[in-house]
């Protein structure tokens, strides 16, 4: 059974990616990895079964699998074993795959056919579904969700049995009980439910963090002296998402909360668990916990009763690959999903990459504490980039063709014919001479290397790239544009800067000003330009701060306009003095109004001064700009 659900941006999601061996002798391995692909290996040979992409793979990623349980296998149609039948050598094989998705639906994937058999939406989940489990006699399939329910499905008719609320928070996984009649839930606790009623049996609690993983670990209770009602006495397994220790708890029959019997500790946030039942109480429990650090954990262990002490594990075992000289060391390879075969004494392990993994058999030595397996993957799955390499050719031109000059996109660009050097170019390389030089193959693309077009290219793209660092605080690409010392480059780049960046641009420049002394030169022209260009839209801006600011209670309005609604507003509140709110409202609104009257009367002030030739602020405004030239429509909209 695998711990963890699928890639998720939630700190507090499972680790590792959705996998599961196949229920019948563990012929087959399937993956859902993190491009959304479904890929079903065999574990035999090692060799790629199935792969499967599902139509909604980049918005709805399989967040968990489940492999349909072998005695549902018995209850097919005759149609449908007849179609097994012909298929060569599966007729063994598990048919169908249930895949939960990030999206809340459930796809059943049918390995025989090679396709989609179903799909569950109608009535379901409306979230992230966490977990998926068959029950092994009737068919149905329970899920449970983000989205805080537990829902029973029919598999045949594809529609909701029941659906159920399992938690105040995310359900995240679910387990089923030996004899079928009970249900484990884990959210925030863990709840043991009566499939029949709905009922909670029992409450467990124990874990900080989103459980990962239920099993349980026993057939029968340890104590056969009393009649066994299929729950009484079992014990289960949990594990956590972020927590190295594995709970073991047991189902009690008093009706009080419990706290878990024992614990196994592991060296990292368990990914992968696979365990084998104890059948009576003189059979140790086996258990195989792959961790996020690549490693495995074996225990062994009877279930008897409480134990204070967390557990260690007997054997762990990593791999890694083989040093090669003196001065390389071995690396380690990841193990990614671990299951006992069905002798019970060996091992099948899973390591390497996702994408192609590598699957091996390895016989468990109970006396060793630590296995190291040397193993080269290298040649398995690195990626082969020497042909990538090698295929690289050089388009060849004929005279015919036309070259478009690199411009600013949107802009239509000169149309050149093609150089006669080119045919020389090509010939050289063709001769195996010497390597053509870069400045030989710009020529070639007829692409201006001169000072003027690097100014042209420079000019288009400064602006762009000053605005972008100015919003984005990108040290670097501000440096880039503010370090040019061409007096010309830096009057055009300030000319195409929007205004609502002028700001910006002052405060980063007066910021650089105190810095190093030769930086300090450089923002100096850069700040000359800046007051030259935009000086009247900085004192537009100045004026409106001084006008917004003008609440000095020396002076006094020439004219004051009052609306009788909004007296008679202010009477109520000022009447009002318990409501905090309503005052400060109140203060506000009447603020606002006398910068409104302000504004209004600065206005009109300015008109007449303008009209009669009196304002000597705005005739040596202008002289200081140099925008007397300017026409006074562009004028007023620049303000």
């Amino acid at each position: 059974m695998a711990a963890g659900g699928g890639g998720s941006c939630d700190p507090l999601a499972p680790a590792g990616v959705p996998c599961a061996f196949s229920p019948h002798s563990q012929a087959y391995f399937a993956l859902a990895s993190t491009d959304g692909h479904l890929r079903v290996w065999e574990t035999a040979n090692n060799r790629l079964h199935q792969e499967y992409v599902p139509s909604a793979h980049l918005s709805g990623t399989c967040t968990c699998l489940a492999w349909a349980p072998a005695r549902l296998q018995a209850k097919e149609s005759p149609q449908r074993k007849k179609r097994k039948s012909e298929a060569v050598g599966m007729s063994n094989q598990t048919d169908l795959l249930a895949l939960g998705t990030a999206v809340g639906s459930i796809l059943l994937y049918s390995t025989v056919k090679g396709e989609l058999h179903s799909k569950l939406i109608s009535g379901g989940h409306d979230n992230r579904v966490n977990c998926i489990q068959w029950h092994q006699d009737s068919g149905c399939l329970y899920s449970c969700s983000d989205d805080k329910h537990i829902v029973e499905w029919n598999v045949q008719t594809c529609k909701v049995k029941c659906k159920w609320k399992g938690d105040n928070s995310s359900v995240s996984s679910l387990c089923i009980s030996p004899d079928g009649k009970m249900l484990l839930s884990a959210g925030r606790t863990i709840k043991l439910w009566v499939l029949e009623t709905k009922e909670v049996y029992r409450h467990f609690t124990g874990h900080a963090t989103p459980v990962s993983s239920l099993m349980f670990t026993t057939i029968r209770p340890p104590n056969e002296s009393q009649p066994f009602d299929g729950i009484t006495g079992l014990y289960f397994l949990s594990g956590a998402v972020h927590d190295r220790l594995l709970n073991v708890w047991q189902v009690r029959s008093e009706n009080k909360e419990k706290s878990a019997v024992m614990s196994f500790t592991v060296t990292d946030e368990p990914v992968y668990i696979d365990l084998t039942l104890s059948e009576n109480k003189e059979e140790p429990v086996k258990l195989a916990v792959v961790c996020r650090d690549g490693q495995v954990h074996l225990f062994e262990h009877i279930l008897n009763g409480y134990c204070k002490k967390p557990l260690t594990s007997n054997c762990t075992i990593q791999i890694a690959t083989p040093g090669k000289g003196k001065k390389s060391t071995p690396k380690p390879i990841p193990i990614l999903a671990a299951g006992f075969c069905s002798d019970k004494m060996s091992l099948l392990l899973v390591y390497g990459s996702w994408f192609q993994p590598t699957i091996e058999r390895v016989a468990l030595n109970s006396r060793e504490p630590h296995m190291c397996l040397v193993r080269d993957i290298s040649n398995c799955w690195a990626p082969k980039v020497e042909t990538a390499i090698t295929k690289v050719r050089t388009p060849v031109m004929n005279s015919e063709a036309k070259v478009l000059v690199p411009g600013i996109p949107g802009h239509h660009a000169a149309i050149k014919p093609a150089p006669p050097q080119t045919e020389q170019v090509e010939s050289k390389r063709k001769s195996g001479g010497n390597e053509v030089s870069i400045e030989e193959r710009l020529g070639a693309m007829d692409i201006d290397t001169h000072k003027k077009g690097k100014e042209d290219l420079q000019t288009n793209s400064f602006p762009v790239l000053l605005t972008q660092g100015l919003e984005s605080n990108d040290f670097e690409m501000l440096n880039k544009v503010l370090q040019t010392r061409n007096v010309n480059l830096i009057k055009k780049t300030v000319l195409r800067m929007p205004l609502h960046t002028i700001i910006p641009l002052l405060q980063e420049l007066t910021k650089r000003l105190q810095g190093h002394p030769n930086s300090a030169v450089l923002m100096v022209q850069w700040l000359k330009c800046v007051l030259t260009v935009h000086a009247s839209y900085l004192s537009t801006v100045t004026a409106s701060e001084k006008t917004k600011g003008a609440t000095s209670p020396g002076q006094k309005a020439k004219l004051v306009y009052e609306e009788e609604s909004s007296e008679e507003e202010s009477d109520d509140e000022i009447a009002d003095k318990d409501s905090e709110d309503n005052w400060d409202e109140d203060e506000e609104e009447s603020e606002s109004e006398k910068d409104e009257d302000v504004e209004e009367e600065d206005e009109d002030a300015e008109g007449k001064d303008e009209e009669n030739g009196e304002d000597r602020d705005t005739a040596s405004e202008k002289e200081l700009n140099g925008d007397s030239d300017l026409d006074p429509e562009n004028e007023s909209e620049e303000e």
